[in-house]
């Protein structure tokens, strides 16, 4: 192995380890305990070392953001396609959705509700939101008739990413959250 594919490797882990250590302390403490030096001393390397990989907690939120996404994008496609027809397939990916959500608070935040720099639909987003996205819109496909296929699917996920934020955020009755979750996929398979 060469110096150079060492070195390669070696920071390929060591952004690995900063990435994995504030989405631990993230989801332990929360993004407001998330910081350079909070994350210097969780991965003992000193400050520099995190700047000389993120430009600061902005960056490393987003690198959070985009592996959470491609989780998200995992859970949603083995939903979708262990489904035995389409019905199902919405009902599967809108139910691990929101297990995503609920399972993973702190990655769901910073993935849909805090200020991460990372484009969102455009050509240029990062391809695990692209896939994310797509697995939604191949579960609502079927059910497009008529309808912009990219309207449809932004607007039941706009509806699914509301009923889950006001849930979580004590809006909304907890023991109505799967007989919401049942309406919102019953209005959009029928």
């Amino acid at each position: 192995m060469s110096i150079q594919t060492r070195r390669e490797r070696e920071r390929a882990e060591r952004e690995r380890l900063i990435v994995t250590a504030a989405r631990e302390l993230a989801e332990s403490e929360g993004w407001d305990a998330v910081t350079t030096r909070r994350l210097a001393e969780e991965i003992e390397y000193s400050q520099p070392v995190l700047y000389s990989h993120f430009k600061g907690k902005d960056a490393i939120m987003a690198a959070v953001a985009v592996e959470g996404f491609a989780d998200l994008a995992a859970e949603l496609r083995a939903a979708r396609t262990s489904a035995t027809g389409p019905r199902q397939a919405l009902a599967d990916v809108v139910e691990a959705y929101a297990a995503f959500a609920e399972r993973r608070p702190a990655l769901y935040d910073v993935m849909f509700t805090l200020a991460v720099d990372l484009p969102f639909a455009t050509l240029q987003a990062p391809e695990a939101l692209q896939q994310g996205f797509d697995e939604l819109r191949q579960a609502v496909r079927p059910f497009a008739g008529d309808d912009d296929l990219e309207m449809l699917t932004e607007t039941i996920w706009s509806g699914l990413h509301g009923l889950l934020t006001l849930m979580r955020n004590g809006r909304l009755r907890p023991e109505g959250h799967r007989q919401r979750l049942a309406i919102l996929i019953r209005r959009f398979s029928s």
